[in-house]
């Protein structure tokens, strides 16, 4: 019997399934659990896919837009670089860099920058506007036909509002100078509503020099739902500005000539832009669906960074600058019909297009003035895709989900050193099937298996020279696959409590990567992963959520012998969460996230150390209009690292090179308080 509803949805261990295909394009149900009921809704193709709402992630303690990621089980979302630059992302086993393989966007539109200045697939989410969201959908592995590219380990959306129901106005204020306006509203515009939203945030941070972060973000949006017909245009504007405190090395701090909260070179740092125009449109004539979207895009990156010291120049310091102007423009396309198969059929078919059309280049500065180039391209690539995803529903307890994707990746890489230019292309086939065993309402079982991909820089697929140094330089593959299986199990039949556990083991092709920070490439050859994950959540309470989850991963370089691990590769991370949700206008919640210790090195005789935190939020309601919130990051000021990693550098007095551990330090316990009204 449906006893109780849970205002806040218990959500982020259920999907719904986009007709069983999870396809973009396709109608997502809003997912409501009860109390006492057992029943599992969706059709999601394994036990790790998610649905998480809005108002879940307003609930969230958080210090910046990309721990929103962290509401998906298992993924953590750090930085080592302060507040301006992409995060740096953890996922089953993976030290994903900025992005390279989890696929990201925000509302229809791709985060990821293929071929970047500072990284493949370079994902900054500080553009995110945490009050526009609607809803986060995550899912894991590479079993999803419309997830392409750098969609291995897993990918995630979020997806914003079409209009805000009432006009909000907040500011923030906080530790450090934290200063936050946002505002946004909707109004009724002909037959649709247009919403227009924007923020601004100050912040010094607890560092030395001091962050200087100047953020600015702007959302226009028109929505309209006609009959069977809904369609959106919408335009973002995003700039950023910051000085960086990177990570320091620990001999400095141990002998008392470095702060903790210090930096070796006070001139890092950067801005960025990011300028959009989308729309998207969908017909529903009921049995089948219709739906395209398209975009176009102009980004820039100008970053300056300082990692090793004086190592390679003793005079000007080694401070490089990575700079970027790009234009991208793509679109996706679904169509979906029921066939008639003996049984209930669903067939899905896309196209998918992107086109990125790059300036890129890398420059040896000091205190940010340019005195060489190491190299300055411009890159024009683009990736075309099609796919085609058929369900299956074979009885009440079973249905399959098989499907194909076909990707086609062409570039031209005009580069500054002659050598070093030239095109090519790669194709790659991916296969991709579910099957699903449901034995009752409240339990389901997993098997997926699929093959996937990250597509390399495409710089790296055609050096000769190694630009830095003058050596050959081998070339790397256009498409690194990734093939997965995964056997999962989820379950609501304990009372008030829906509970995921799923095995997977994941192996990569190969693990080369171009590294934007010296223009040439690093090979780590063939890699497989292991693991395990487990996701509880509990209502106690119609005014309680509880949720906890772990993941256990087993990541190694295959075929080198003993000196196997994959540096910086977390083989364990945890969470633990409280939300307490309008009990007598109280809301709040508690958020305990463990990054485990990492290899640094492949022989395992450097790692970096563990790293708990914990942060609070409580808000209280006076009326319908007004509410007052407070968050406590680092609640119990830990001094834990947010980032290690260990390489030689060489500081200023110093003869020689020294290998060192770097950190970057989780920033101490902060208070930032929000006052909000609604009209």
């Amino acid at each position: 019997m449906k006893q109780r509803l849970l205002t806040t949805a218990i959500t982020t261990l259920i999907a719904s399934g986009a007709q069983g295909a999870g396809i973009t394009g396709n109608t997502i149900e809003e997912i409501t659990v009860y109390g006492n009921d057992k029943v599992l809704t969706g059709n999601p193709l394994s036990a790790t896919e998610g649905y998480v709402f809005g108002a879940q992630l307003q609930q969230r303690p958080v210090s910046r837009p990309a721990e929103l990621l962290e509401l998906v089980p298992g993924l953590i979302a750090t930085q080592h670089s302060g507040e301006g630059k992409g995060n740096q992302y953890f996922l089953r086993g993976f030290n994903l860099d900025h992005g390279t393989d989890l696929a990201i966007k925000v509302d229809g539109l791709p985060v990821n920058m293929p071929s970047h200045a500072h990284g493949q697939g370079y994902a900054d989410l500080n553009f995110l506007m945490p009050e526009m969201v609607d809803h986060l959908e995550y899912r894991k592995g590479p079993y999803y036909a419309e997830i392409g590219d750098f969609g291995t380990a897993g990918s995630s959306e979020f997806t914003y509002v079409d209009a805000l129901e009432r006009p909000e106005l907040s500011l923030t204020g906080g530790s450090n100078a934290y200063q936050r306006l946002f505002g946004g509203g909707s109004l009724e515009a002909g037959a649709g509503q247009l919403t227009a939203a924007a923020e601004v945030t100050r912040y010094e941070g607890p560092w030395q020099n001091d962050l200087d972060l100047d953020k600015r973000n702007l959302l226009l949006k028109y929505h309209q739902e006609t009959g069977d017909r809904i369609w959106s245009v919408m335009a973002q504007s995003f700039d950023n500005a910051w000085n960086s405190t990177d990570q320091i090395p620990l001999r400095a701090v141990r002998n008392g000539t470095l702060s903790p909260w210090g930096t070796v070179d006070t001139s890092d740092g950067g801005d960025t832009y990011r300028r959009s125009l989308s729309a998207d449109w969908r017909q529903d004539n009921g049995d089948t669906v219709l739906s395209v979207d398209g975009y176009v895009m102009d980004y820039g990156l100008d970053l300056f960074s300082n990692f090793t010291y004086f190592l390679e120049d003793p005079v000007r310091g080694d401070q490089f600058e990575q700079t970027e102007d790009r234009r991208m423009w793509g679109m996706n396309a679904a169509y979906v019909r029921p066939l008639e198969l003996g049984v209930p059929a669903t067939l899905t078919l896309g196209l998918q297009n992107r086109s990125d059309d790059i300036d890129v280049g890398l420059h040896k500065t000091q205190r940010r003035v340019r005195h060489a180039t190491t190299r300055e391209d411009n890159v024009q690539q683009r990736l075309t895709s099609a796919y085609a995803a058929l369900e299956q529903q074979w009885s009440e307890q079973w249905r399959t989900v098989a499907a194909l994707r076909a990707d086609h990746y062409d570039y031209d890489v005009d580069a500054g050193m002659a050598v070093n230019a030239g095109s090519g292309n790669d194709n790659l086939v991916s296969p991709k099937f579910s099957l699903i065993y449901a034995p009752t309402q409240s339990t389901e079982f997993f098997l997926s298996g699929g093959q996937g991909f990250h597509s390399n820089d495409a710089r790296g697929t055609t050096i000769a020279i190694d630009p830095a140094s003058g050596d050959p330089a081998d070339p790397i593959d256009p498409l690194a696959k990734a093939r997965s299986l995964e056997l999962g199990m989820r379950t609501s039949a304990l009372d008030n409590m829906q509970l995921a556990v799923s095995l997977f083991s994941l192996k990569l092709d190969s693990e080369l990567l171009y590294v934007g920070d010296a223009g040439t490439t690093e090979a780590l050859g063939e890699s497989k992963r292991r693991g395990i994950e487990v996701g509880a959540i509990y209502a106690p309470r119609p005014w309680l959520l509880l949720d906890a989850d772990l993941t256990l991963t087993r990541a190694r370089l295959a075929g080198v012998g003993a000196d196997d691990r994959i540096p910086n590769s977390v083989d364990r991370t945890a969470s633990l969460g409280l939300i307490v949700n309008n009990l007598e206008n109280f809301s709040g919640g508690l958020r305990l996230r463990y990054l485990g210790d990492a290899p640094l090195i492949e022989d395992n005789s450097m790692s970096s150390d563990a790293t708990l935190l914990l942060n609070a939020q409580a808000q209280y309601q006076f009326n319908p209009a007004w509410s007052l919130s407070v968050e406590v990051l680092n609640l119990l000021d830990s001094d834990d690292n947010d980032i290690t990693y260990f390489y030689e550098s060489q500081l200023p007095g110093e003869a020689a090179p020294v290998e060192d551990l770097h950190f970057h330090p989780a920033e101490p316990r902060s208070v930032r308080v929000t006052l909000r009204a609604s009209f």
